[in-house]
Protein backbone atom coordinates (compact mmCIF):
# COMPACT_ATOMS: atom_id res chain seq x y z
CA UNK A 1 0.00 0.00 0.00
CA UNK A 2 1.38 3.38 -1.37
CA UNK A 3 0.51 6.62 0.83
CA UNK A 4 -0.81 9.15 -1.47
CA UNK A 5 -2.22 11.26 0.35
CA UNK A 6 -3.31 12.21 4.03
CA UNK A 7 -6.05 14.88 5.45
CA UNK A 8 -6.17 15.88 8.38
CA UNK A 9 -9.59 17.60 9.58
CA UNK A 10 -10.34 19.39 12.79
CA UNK A 11 -14.62 19.12 13.14
CA UNK A 12 -16.09 21.41 16.57
CA UNK A 13 -19.01 18.71 17.57
CA UNK A 14 -21.22 19.76 20.52
CA UNK A 15 -22.19 17.27 22.57
CA UNK A 16 -26.15 16.30 23.68
CA UNK A 17 -24.90 16.87 27.35
CA UNK A 18 -22.06 17.90 29.27
CA UNK A 19 -20.01 15.26 30.79
CA UNK A 20 -17.90 15.51 33.65
CA UNK A 21 -15.40 13.90 34.95
CA UNK A 22 -12.67 14.54 37.80
CA UNK A 23 -10.66 17.31 35.68
CA UNK A 24 -13.52 18.94 34.19
CA UNK A 25 -16.57 19.21 32.24
CA UNK A 26 -16.57 18.79 28.25
CA UNK A 27 -19.56 20.40 26.24
CA UNK A 28 -17.77 20.50 23.25
CA UNK A 29 -15.25 18.08 21.33
CA UNK A 30 -12.41 19.39 18.87
CA UNK A 31 -12.76 16.13 16.68
CA UNK A 32 -9.51 15.36 15.10
CA UNK A 33 -9.81 13.04 11.69
CA UNK A 34 -7.35 11.62 9.69
CA UNK A 35 -8.78 10.25 6.45
CA UNK A 36 -5.92 8.39 4.44
CA UNK A 37 -5.70 7.41 0.57
CA UNK A 38 -3.27 4.14 -0.44
CA UNK A 39 -3.94 2.53 -3.93
CA UNK A 40 -6.94 4.12 -4.93
CA UNK A 41 -8.99 3.21 -1.16
CA UNK A 42 -9.44 5.64 1.61
CA UNK A 43 -9.14 4.86 5.10
CA UNK A 44 -10.32 7.28 8.12
CA UNK A 45 -9.75 6.86 11.92
CA UNK A 46 -9.84 9.49 15.06
CA UNK A 47 -7.27 11.30 16.74
CA UNK A 48 -8.90 11.23 20.23
CA UNK A 49 -6.77 13.88 22.06
CA UNK A 50 -8.58 16.43 24.14
CA UNK A 51 -8.67 20.09 24.19
CA UNK A 52 -6.54 20.40 27.22
CA UNK A 53 -3.80 17.99 28.38
CA UNK A 54 -6.28 16.88 31.40
CA UNK A 55 -6.12 12.96 30.47
CA UNK A 56 -2.49 12.92 28.95
CA UNK A 57 -0.34 15.13 27.65
CA UNK A 58 -1.33 15.16 24.53
CA UNK A 59 -4.11 17.73 23.26
CA UNK A 60 -5.77 18.29 19.92
CA UNK A 61 -3.11 21.27 19.05
CA UNK A 62 0.01 19.24 19.88
CA UNK A 63 -1.37 16.02 17.89
CA UNK A 64 -1.86 18.78 14.68
CA UNK A 65 1.66 19.99 14.87
CA UNK A 66 2.97 15.98 15.05
CA UNK A 67 0.97 14.77 12.61
CA UNK A 68 1.92 17.78 10.08
CA UNK A 69 5.37 18.04 11.12
CA UNK A 70 6.48 14.39 12.03
CA UNK A 71 4.56 11.99 11.11
CA UNK A 72 3.15 12.88 8.04
CA UNK A 73 6.70 13.00 6.20
CA UNK A 74 7.71 9.75 7.58
CA UNK A 75 4.72 7.89 5.58
CA UNK A 76 3.86 10.05 2.79
CA UNK A 77 4.62 8.52 -0.53
CA UNK A 78 5.94 5.21 1.20
CA UNK A 79 4.92 1.81 0.59
CA UNK A 80 3.57 -0.36 3.53
CA UNK A 81 3.25 -4.26 3.04
CA UNK A 82 0.27 -3.71 6.02
CA UNK A 83 -0.42 -1.37 8.68
CA UNK A 84 1.36 -3.13 11.23
CA UNK A 85 4.60 -1.69 9.55
CA UNK A 86 3.52 1.75 11.19
CA UNK A 87 5.18 2.10 14.17
CA UNK A 88 8.34 1.23 12.88
CA UNK A 89 8.09 4.16 10.38
CA UNK A 90 7.40 5.70 13.72
CA UNK A 91 9.87 4.21 16.03
CA UNK A 92 12.14 7.56 16.37
CA UNK A 93 8.96 9.35 17.38
CA UNK A 94 8.66 9.44 21.47
CA UNK A 95 5.52 9.62 22.86
CA UNK A 96 2.22 11.44 21.32
CA UNK A 97 0.41 7.64 21.16
CA UNK A 98 -2.69 9.50 20.35
CA UNK A 99 -1.39 11.08 16.95
CA UNK A 100 0.58 8.13 15.94
CA UNK A 101 -2.81 5.89 16.57
CA UNK A 102 -4.47 8.16 13.97
CA UNK A 103 -2.52 7.23 10.77
CA UNK A 104 -1.79 3.75 12.04
CA UNK A 105 -5.42 2.86 12.42
CA UNK A 106 -6.48 4.82 8.64
CA UNK A 107 -4.09 2.42 7.04
CA UNK A 108 -5.57 -0.75 9.04
CA UNK A 109 -9.25 0.64 7.02
CA UNK A 110 -7.58 0.69 4.16
CA UNK A 111 -5.93 -2.56 4.24
CA UNK A 112 -8.91 -4.17 5.32
CA UNK A 113 -11.00 -2.91 2.63
CA UNK A 114 -7.85 -4.24 0.13
CA UNK A 115 -8.56 -7.66 1.63
CA UNK A 116 -12.02 -7.31 1.41
CA UNK A 117 -12.36 -8.25 5.08
CA UNK A 118 -14.07 -6.24 7.93
CA UNK A 119 -11.47 -4.42 10.09
CA UNK A 120 -12.72 -6.55 13.14
CA UNK A 121 -11.97 -9.83 11.21
CA UNK A 122 -8.13 -8.34 10.28
CA UNK A 123 -7.33 -7.68 13.50
CA UNK A 124 -8.23 -10.99 14.45
CA UNK A 125 -11.51 -10.64 16.09
CA UNK A 126 -14.20 -13.63 15.86
CA UNK A 127 -16.96 -12.26 17.22
CA UNK A 128 -20.73 -11.20 16.14
CA UNK A 129 -21.33 -8.54 18.54
CA UNK A 130 -20.10 -7.42 21.46
CA UNK A 131 -21.19 -6.26 24.91
CA UNK A 132 -21.73 -2.49 26.38
CA UNK A 133 -20.98 -0.95 28.80
CA UNK A 134 -21.83 2.88 30.08
CA UNK A 135 -20.11 5.75 31.46
CA UNK A 136 -21.93 7.78 33.39
CA UNK A 137 -19.98 11.50 34.25
CA UNK A 138 -20.55 13.33 37.74
CA UNK A 139 -23.61 14.28 38.42
CA UNK A 140 -24.96 17.35 40.89
CA UNK A 141 -26.49 15.06 43.42
CA UNK A 142 -27.58 11.21 43.73
CA UNK A 143 -30.75 11.61 42.91
CA UNK A 144 -29.68 12.82 39.81
CA UNK A 145 -27.24 10.01 39.32
CA UNK A 146 -30.25 7.80 40.04
CA UNK A 147 -32.87 8.69 37.07
CA UNK A 148 -29.43 8.71 34.61
CA UNK A 149 -28.54 5.12 35.38
CA UNK A 150 -32.12 4.07 35.64
CA UNK A 151 -32.29 5.35 31.92
CA UNK A 152 -29.03 2.97 31.17
CA UNK A 153 -30.44 0.06 32.41
CA UNK A 154 -33.60 0.59 30.78
CA UNK A 155 -31.64 0.39 27.72
CA UNK A 156 -30.33 -2.88 28.23
CA UNK A 157 -26.83 -1.55 29.00
CA UNK A 158 -24.58 -4.67 30.79
CA UNK A 159 -22.83 -2.50 33.04
CA UNK A 160 -22.92 0.78 34.36
CA UNK A 161 -19.39 2.93 35.41
CA UNK A 162 -19.94 6.05 37.48
CA UNK A 163 -17.32 8.86 37.48
CA UNK A 164 -16.11 9.76 40.92
CA UNK A 165 -13.88 12.18 43.28
CA UNK A 166 -13.56 13.20 46.54
CA UNK A 167 -16.60 14.72 47.96
CA UNK A 168 -18.80 13.09 45.05
CA UNK A 169 -17.79 9.41 45.64
CA UNK A 170 -19.27 7.04 48.48
CA UNK A 171 -22.86 8.46 49.16
CA UNK A 172 -23.37 8.74 45.71
CA UNK A 173 -22.15 4.99 44.57
CA UNK A 174 -24.02 3.96 47.44
CA UNK A 175 -27.09 5.11 46.57
CA UNK A 176 -26.74 3.05 43.05
CA UNK A 177 -25.91 0.26 44.72
CA UNK A 178 -29.07 0.51 46.86
CA UNK A 179 -31.22 1.10 44.20
CA UNK A 180 -29.86 -1.35 41.95
CA UNK A 181 -28.38 -4.01 43.89
CA UNK A 182 -27.87 -6.28 41.04
CA UNK A 183 -26.57 -4.32 38.13
CA UNK A 184 -22.52 -4.73 37.45
CA UNK A 185 -21.28 -1.33 38.75
CA UNK A 186 -17.80 -0.24 38.55
CA UNK A 187 -16.34 3.24 39.35
CA UNK A 188 -13.71 5.65 37.38
CA UNK A 189 -11.34 8.16 39.65
CA UNK A 190 -9.38 9.49 36.61
CA UNK A 191 -6.64 9.89 39.45
CA UNK A 192 -8.43 11.99 41.76
CA UNK A 193 -6.76 10.34 44.88
CA UNK A 194 -3.54 10.17 46.24
CA UNK A 195 -2.41 6.93 48.35
CA UNK A 196 -3.14 8.85 51.72
CA UNK A 197 -6.99 7.90 50.48
CA UNK A 198 -6.39 4.22 51.02
CA UNK A 199 -8.70 4.03 54.01
CA UNK A 200 -11.59 6.07 52.34
CA UNK A 201 -10.96 4.00 49.41
CA UNK A 202 -11.19 0.70 50.91
CA UNK A 203 -14.53 1.36 51.95
CA UNK A 204 -16.01 0.74 48.53
CA UNK A 205 -15.67 -3.13 48.92
CA UNK A 206 -18.50 -2.97 50.49
CA UNK A 207 -20.67 -1.77 46.89
CA UNK A 208 -19.58 -4.81 45.33
CA UNK A 209 -17.85 -3.62 42.38
CA UNK A 210 -16.67 -5.05 39.20
CA UNK A 211 -13.46 -2.46 39.22
CA UNK A 212 -12.17 0.59 40.66
CA UNK A 213 -10.42 2.28 37.84
CA UNK A 214 -7.37 4.41 37.84
CA UNK A 215 -8.02 5.77 41.41
CA UNK A 216 -4.32 7.33 41.60
CA UNK A 217 -1.48 9.07 39.69
CA UNK A 218 -2.05 8.83 35.71
CA UNK A 219 1.54 8.13 35.37
CA UNK A 220 1.99 5.22 38.22
CA UNK A 221 2.05 1.78 38.35
CA UNK A 222 4.13 1.50 41.75
CA UNK A 223 1.72 2.82 44.18
CA UNK A 224 -1.50 1.24 42.60
CA UNK A 225 0.44 -1.99 43.60
CA UNK A 226 0.24 -0.81 47.26
CA UNK A 227 -2.99 0.12 46.92
CA UNK A 228 -4.44 -3.31 45.05
CA UNK A 229 -2.66 -4.84 48.08
CA UNK A 230 -5.13 -3.70 50.52
CA UNK A 231 -8.51 -3.53 48.15
CA UNK A 232 -10.82 -6.62 47.99
CA UNK A 233 -11.81 -4.26 44.91
CA UNK A 234 -10.19 -4.97 41.65
CA UNK A 235 -8.42 -2.07 40.17
CA UNK A 236 -8.32 -1.49 36.65
CA UNK A 237 -5.22 0.77 34.82
CA UNK A 238 -6.05 3.20 32.23
CA UNK A 239 -4.19 6.39 31.71
CA UNK A 240 -0.82 4.93 33.56
CA UNK A 241 -0.97 1.70 30.21
CA UNK A 242 0.62 3.37 27.07
CA UNK A 243 2.48 -0.13 25.77
CA UNK A 244 2.49 -3.57 26.20
CA UNK A 245 5.91 -2.81 28.36
CA UNK A 246 3.22 -0.84 31.21
CA UNK A 247 1.07 -3.75 31.13
CA UNK A 248 3.35 -6.59 31.79
CA UNK A 249 5.03 -4.39 34.52
CA UNK A 250 1.59 -3.52 36.26
CA UNK A 251 0.46 -7.10 36.21
CA UNK A 252 3.82 -8.52 37.50
CA UNK A 253 4.23 -5.63 40.09
CA UNK A 254 -0.18 -6.57 41.18
CA UNK A 255 -0.71 -3.18 40.57
CA UNK A 256 -3.85 -4.31 37.99
CA UNK A 257 -6.13 -7.45 37.76
CA UNK A 258 -8.48 -5.44 34.68
CA UNK A 259 -6.88 -3.07 31.89
CA UNK A 260 -8.52 -0.83 30.07
CA UNK A 261 -7.26 -0.30 26.36
CA UNK A 262 -7.67 2.76 24.74
CA UNK A 263 -6.84 2.70 21.17
CA UNK A 264 -5.72 6.00 20.88
CA UNK A 265 -3.94 5.83 24.33
CA UNK A 266 -1.46 3.07 23.26
CA UNK A 267 -0.69 4.39 20.01
CA UNK A 268 -2.87 2.49 17.80
CA UNK A 269 -4.29 -1.25 16.77
CA UNK A 270 -0.46 -2.69 16.80
CA UNK A 271 0.16 -1.98 20.68
CA UNK A 272 -3.34 -2.38 21.50
CA UNK A 273 -2.88 -6.07 19.89
CA UNK A 274 0.31 -6.49 21.58
CA UNK A 275 -1.36 -5.71 25.03
CA UNK A 276 -4.60 -7.46 24.37
CA UNK A 277 -2.22 -10.89 23.46
CA UNK A 278 -0.30 -10.42 26.45
CA UNK A 279 -3.42 -9.97 28.81
CA UNK A 280 -4.87 -13.28 27.30
CA UNK A 281 -1.69 -15.13 28.15
CA UNK A 282 -1.76 -14.49 31.50
CA UNK A 283 -5.58 -14.62 32.19
CA UNK A 284 -6.20 -10.62 32.83
CA UNK A 285 -9.62 -9.03 31.14
CA UNK A 286 -9.51 -6.43 29.06
CA UNK A 287 -12.31 -4.01 28.06
CA UNK A 288 -12.21 -0.87 25.55
CA UNK A 289 -12.68 2.51 26.81
CA UNK A 290 -13.79 5.37 25.40
CA UNK A 291 -12.89 9.15 24.52
CA UNK A 292 -15.99 10.84 23.60
CA UNK A 293 -15.08 9.75 20.01
CA UNK A 294 -17.12 10.61 17.10
CA UNK A 295 -18.94 7.93 14.95
CA UNK A 296 -15.80 6.86 13.51
CA UNK A 297 -13.60 6.43 16.38
CA UNK A 298 -16.58 4.61 18.30
CA UNK A 299 -16.24 1.97 15.17
CA UNK A 300 -12.78 1.63 15.55
CA UNK A 301 -13.48 0.71 19.23
CA UNK A 302 -16.45 -1.80 17.88
CA UNK A 303 -13.69 -3.57 15.76
CA UNK A 304 -11.13 -3.74 18.42
CA UNK A 305 -13.44 -5.19 20.98
CA UNK A 306 -14.13 -7.95 18.82
CA UNK A 307 -10.87 -9.55 20.07
CA UNK A 308 -10.25 -12.52 22.58
CA UNK A 309 -9.78 -11.34 25.70
CA UNK A 310 -12.13 -8.19 25.64
CA UNK A 311 -14.64 -10.38 27.57
CA UNK A 312 -15.97 -7.26 29.93
CA UNK A 313 -18.52 -4.66 29.02
CA UNK A 314 -16.90 -1.68 26.91
CA UNK A 315 -17.55 1.61 26.80
CA UNK A 316 -18.65 1.73 23.46
CA UNK A 317 -22.15 3.03 23.73
CA UNK A 318 -24.52 4.33 21.46
CA UNK A 319 -24.23 7.36 19.14
CA UNK A 320 -27.23 8.93 20.02
CA UNK A 321 -25.86 9.08 23.35
CA UNK A 322 -23.68 11.75 23.12
CA UNK A 323 -24.45 13.38 19.43
CA UNK A 324 -27.51 14.97 17.93
CA UNK A 325 -26.33 13.11 14.57
CA UNK A 326 -23.25 11.46 13.98
CA UNK A 327 -20.80 11.17 11.58
CA UNK A 328 -21.52 7.88 10.32
CA UNK A 329 -24.33 5.60 9.43
CA UNK A 330 -26.00 3.97 10.01
CA UNK A 331 -25.40 4.92 13.63
CA UNK A 332 -24.08 2.66 16.54
CA UNK A 333 -26.93 1.08 18.20
CA UNK A 334 -27.16 -0.65 21.41
CA UNK A 335 -29.77 -3.72 21.30
CA UNK A 336 -32.18 -4.11 23.95
CA UNK A 337 -29.77 -7.01 25.75
CA UNK A 338 -26.69 -4.26 25.85
CA UNK A 339 -25.17 -5.33 23.00
CA UNK A 340 -23.60 -3.62 19.46
CA UNK A 341 -23.74 -5.89 16.45
CA UNK A 342 -20.04 -6.10 14.35
CA UNK A 343 -20.14 -4.77 11.01
CA UNK A 344 -19.64 -7.41 8.22
CA UNK A 345 -18.81 -4.94 5.45
CA UNK A 346 -15.34 -3.99 4.32
CA UNK A 347 -13.20 -1.72 6.47
CA UNK A 348 -14.94 -0.13 9.39
CA UNK A 349 -17.74 -1.43 8.39
CA UNK A 350 -19.79 2.27 8.40
CA UNK A 351 -20.51 4.90 5.75
CA UNK A 352 -18.48 7.82 6.92
CA UNK A 353 -20.93 10.74 6.00
CA UNK A 354 -18.73 13.27 4.04
CA UNK A 355 -21.10 16.12 3.22
CA UNK A 356 -21.65 16.12 7.46
CA UNK A 357 -17.65 16.45 8.09
CA UNK A 358 -17.02 18.97 5.55
CA UNK A 359 -19.97 21.18 6.78
CA UNK A 360 -18.91 20.93 10.62
CA UNK A 361 -14.94 21.52 9.80
CA UNK A 362 -13.00 24.13 10.78
CA UNK A 363 -9.82 23.74 9.83
CA UNK A 364 -8.05 21.41 7.21
CA UNK A 365 -4.93 20.31 5.54
CA UNK A 366 -3.92 18.01 2.65
CA UNK A 367 -0.61 16.64 1.84
CA UNK A 368 -0.11 14.85 -1.10
CA UNK A 369 2.79 12.02 -2.36
CA UNK A 370 4.73 13.47 -5.36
Amino acid sequence: MRVEAITLRRLQMRLKAPFETSFGSTHERSVLLIELQADGLTGWSEITAMEAPTFNPETVGTSAVIVRHVLVPAVLGKVFGSASEIPAAFAHVRGHEMARAGIENALWDVEAQQANKPLSKLLGGAKNEIPCGVSIGLQSSPEVLREKVAVEVAAGYQRIKLKIKPGKDLHYVSAIRKTFPDVTLSVDANSAYTLTDQEHLKRFDEFRLLMMEQPLWWDDIYAHSKLQKALQTSICLDESIQHVRDAATAVELGATRIINVKLGRVGGHSSARDIQAYCLAKNIPVWCGGMLESGVGRAHNIAVSSLPGYTLPGDVSASKRYWVEDIIEPVVEVSPQGTIRIPDRPGLGYHVRRELIERWTIEKETWRAR
